[in-house]
């Protein structure tokens, strides 16, 4: 095994892509998304001419809900994927993240991984990546490498506790956040990278002064897969499936005082992503299922994949009455399945969602107002 830090750092990159794209290659499978319904209406539809998707996130607007998450950097392979994915930002007009730029800032040599993002897409909403735990210092370190307009903060410990060379020092990663938001000088995302933020973990980064979150939830790229296909004896296996939904997440949110919500994790189609804007996410993210084509086709392959997915996202919201991403959160929705369950353990009523539109309605005269969607009494934050 080498014992040159730099190289090490950069092969375990290169085997996180090699275990994403495997993933990708199965079947996929149901999750989470697919327990959310939308209840059909036959004459609520609008013209799709009518329909605008610009959207507002924390203090910056972006002209699609939907943008490219974090996925890697620092090796010559995730070089080549990130000036792929630049140039798809660039022609389709999405925001973009890199992945954890911590090699960048151990490894200088590795800086270009990240810098071809601003050098394809001059003009484009870029967001630099930073695990917690780093300092202020960091992460001004990380925006200015790239000219970035955002900076992601991720959570992973549940990665971190799997990965065999994983630091496991999780106590100060809260002052760290409060630290790096201060410090970095643009609009803050913290998110996971797919095991979900809880109601109780939202509420703790509002305090923290985090005014964004990807709540970036299990059903997606399963890290815990990837570090446990890195170990050995691959001894973590019984740690798959760990952590809640994005669906989940955005069910439990605290919304209207708690951060911005963006959605991630299992994001599959066009419909998964009106769902997560129904559910009160901003924009939703996609990383897994835009790599294989990015890896293997590049932007050539890559930029008619996002251009579908956004004239689809347009007649979806025409489909469904919404001329504005927004109005997505009047939708009635069924909850079923593990949703359904999930929001019954957490106190939040699954029947008032099927009732959202008539509530948003004028009522008629002497017709009284059908209830808005509730928590049933509000759990102790665990």
């Amino acid at each position: 095994m080498t014992t040159d830090p730099s190289l090490q750092h950069r092969l375990r990159k290169d085997d996180h892509i090699v275990l994403a794209e495997r993933q990708q290659q199965s079947p996929v499978g149901r999750n989470d998304f697919d327990d959310v319904e939308f209840l059909h209406h036959a004459l609520d539809g609008i013209d799709e001419t009518g329909v605008r998707l610009g959207v507002r996130v924390g203090e910056v607007s972006w002209p699609v809900p939907l943008y490219i998450n974090g996925m890697t950097g620092g090796s010559d392979t995730a070089t080549r994927i990130n000036r792929e994915l630049a140039i798809t930002a660039r022609e389709t007009g999405l925001a973009m993240a890199c992945g954890s730029m911590s090699i960048a800032l151990r490894h200088p040599d590795t800086a270009a991984g990240f810098r071809v993002l601003r050098e394809e897409n001059p003009d484009g909403f870029i967001m630099a990546n930073l695990g917690a735990g780093r300092s202020g210092e960091d992460a001004r370190r990380a925006v200015e490498l790239i000219g970035a307009d955002a900076l992601q903060i991720h959570l992973n410990a549940a990665q971190e506790t799997v990965m065999p060379e994983g630091e496991r020092a999780f106590t100060g990663w809260a002052a760290s956040v409060e630290q790096m938001v201060a410090a970095a000088g643009v609009p803050v995302i913290v998110k996971e990278v797919g095991f979900g933020l809880s109601r109780r973990t939202l509420l703790r980064l509002r305090d923290l002064g985090v005014r964004i979150a990807d709540v970036s939830g299990a059903g997606g790229t399963d890290f815990v897969g990837i570090e446990n296909a890195r170990r050995r004896l691959g001894d973590f296996a019984f740690l798959g499936g760990y952590g809640q939904s994005a669906i989940a997440c955005l069910l439990d949110a605290p919304h209207g005082t708690g951060p911005d919500l963006l959605a991630s994790g299992g994001v599959r189609s066009p419909l998964d992503v009106v769902k997560a804007l129904a559910l009160g996410a901003r924009a939703a993210g996609v990383a897994g299922v835009f790599l294989k084509p990015a890896s293997e086709g590049g932007a050539e392959a890559l930029v008619p994949i996002v251009r579908r997915w956004l004239a689809q996202l347009r007649q979806l919201h025409a489909l469904l009455g919404a001329a504005e991403p927004a109005e997505l959160q009047r939708t009635d929705l069924l909850l079923r399945g593990r949703v359904k369950e999930f929001c019954e353990l957490r106190g939040i009523d699954p029947g008032s969602f099927t009732r959202r539109r008539d509530a948003a309605s004028p009522p008629s005269p002497g017709v009284p107002t059908p209830d808005v969607p509730t928590r049933s009494g509000e759990p102790n934050e665990r």
